[in-house]
């Protein structure tokens, strides 16, 4: 049978992210995703202007009426959340469908590249933290796992050092495993090679060990990135993929999808162009 995700997350007209990301990824890669909207937006909130329709008093109405329906879902995935109302609608939802054969990832998504956005509150924060601890995986990147863990962002940078960076954050996410998720992989790792040229990195962290999965670096940070890495990984784990490799799947759909858009002069409020290569998502990777 076709297996089933709730995703969580908002709908944006514009920007290639969230909802729209999501349903199109799971798709591809043979899931059904089942979108509960939080808001619903005219196009993503880096535009200069936009316009919200927030969702959350009708949250509850999804969760009650697909109680009534008696489904069952395989995995549960929350993405970008605005309030911590939104965060306490979505304990009740995990309450009501998460069960033993239910995994529930969580995407934390609060800041990038050092700064945090602006829905951010220490509330927001606080109540993040607990959702995590009931994650079984998250994928942060290096800001939101610094949020998480209060460590300083600006220190970690810093190191010149690729294995004294990763040595670093292995033991920030070994810290988080131990009162929450089974894996944590931090995405979009900047750090430079030994021949000198600069790479991405996405490290998956567990409480035993730590990988490291390595891409160019594509100059250009773009809108949608972290949606599309985090469906990929949840569509991957519900039809049954090592998480090994669908990181490397999602990598290779990115890279292929970041370096059309450079070279289309895709602005980055817009997303990247990933429609084209949806096709590489297809077959199952064990």
């Amino acid at each position: 049978m076709t297996k089933k995700i709730a995703v969580i997350n908002d709908l944006s007209g514009f920007g290639r992210c969230s909802l729209t990301a999501a349903i199109s990824v799971l798709s591809a890669m043979g899931v059904q995703a089942c979108p509960l909207p939080t808001a619903i937006l005219t196009a993503q909130t880096e535009y200069p202007s936009y316009y919200c329709d927030d969702y959350t008093d009708k949250m509850e109405y999804f969760r009650s009426e697909w109680e009534k329906m008696g489904q069952h879902f395989d995995g549960i995935y929350t993405g970008y959340v605005a309030s911590v109302a939104q965060i306490n609608q979505i304990f009740r939802f995990i309450d009501t469908f998460d069960t033993p054969d239910t995994f529930l990832l969580v995407d934390p998504v609060m800041g990038d590249d050092g700064q945090t956005y602006s829905m951010y509150t220490p509330s927001l924060l606080k109540q993040m933290q607990l959702l995590v601890q009931r994650a079984d995986i998250i994928t942060p990147n290096l800001t939101e796992l610094c949020l998480l863990t209060d460590a300083n962002y600006q220190n970690i940078t810093q190191m010149k050092d690729s294995d004294e960076l990763f040595s670093t954050i292995q033991e920030l996410g070994q810290q988080l495993c131990k009162t929450g998720p089974q894996n944590i992989i931090v995405t979009g790792i900047h750090f430079q090679k030994e021949d000198g040229t600069k790479a991405m990195g996405n490290l998956l962290i567990n409480r035993e060990s730590a990988s490291l999965f390595s891409f160019p670096y594509v100059s250009g940070s773009y809108s949608g990135t972290g949606d599309l890495f985090a469906s990929c990984i949840a569509a991957g784990i519900a039809r049954g993929d090592s998480i090994s490799s669908v990181i490397q799947l999602a990598g290779e759909f990115l890279e292929l999808a970041l370096l059309d858009s450079v070279k289309e002069h895709v602005p980055c409020n817009d997303g990247v162009n990933y429609e084209q290569f949806l096709c590489h998502l297809g077959t199952p990777h064990f």
